[in-house]
């Protein structure tokens, strides 16, 4: 294999840099930008054009997610890791959804991220264990997941109202208009079955959203 070339998008310096260390150790390696947030992922990977992306999805601005759908939207080969906390099988499926290689969850070995990007490199798709057993159990008939009537926009949206965000300040995130952002809220709205804010905040916190 020829050297990889590796784009680290995370909002903190230290994980980054820990990350950094991480893959760079493993032979063949090489970190060739880093992103604090999602609009730099999405500008970066345009710029470096790296060989495979790893990024976080709880970022400032766009957010991970957002910028993982602009960036195969754009360039649709392109590899892309997500190394998240959210171990939820709504968070892992919607990035799936959009087309991500890999899935790691930050709880597990550090080791595992170099065996996914490794894995990743080589054709083949990674998800943690213990992600890949809990998207199994619902799709198996576990704990029904409503997300999955929801694009990958419509899911992030979802989020940011969840947190309170409001339609200005989704707008300006996403880069589009408020009267876009009420529609993606009404469909939200009707695809989830809910009638108010209060019952989309319930449903965030029962599935561990927010």
């Amino acid at each position: 294999m020829s050297e990889v070339r590796i784009l680290l998008a995370d909002d903190h310096a230290v994980v980054r840099s820990g990350l950094r260390r991480l893959l760079e150790q493993k032979t063949g390696f090489r970190v060739v930008a880093e992103a604090e947030n999602g609009d730099q992922a999405y500008q970066m990977y345009a710029e470096f054009m790296p060989d495979i992306a790893v990024l976080d999805l709880s970022m400032p601005g766009m957010g991970g997610l957002e910028a993982i759908r602009r960036i195969l939207a754009r360039h649709d080969s392109a590899k892309v890791l997500v190394f998240s906390m959210h171990e939820n099988a709504a968070f892992a499926t919607q990035a799936l959804k959009a087309g991500v290689r890999g899935y790691v969850s930050k709880t597990g070995s550090p080791d595992e991220l170099v065996t996914a990007v490794t894995e990743i490199m080589r054709g083949q798709n990674y998800i943690s264990a213990n992600v890949a057993q809990k998207i199994a159990l619902n799709s198996l008939g576990g704990e029904h997941d409503p997300f999955h009537l929801l694009s990958t926009r419509e899911f992030e949206i979802f989020r940011f109202l969840a947190a309170g965000k409001g339609t200005a300040e989704i707008g300006e995130k996403l880069k589009i208009s408020q009267k876009t952002v009420a529609n993606y809220h009404t469909t939200i709205r009707q695809k989830l079955d809910i009638t108010s804010s209060i019952e989309l905040i319930r449903l965030a916190m029962k599935h561990s959203i927010i």
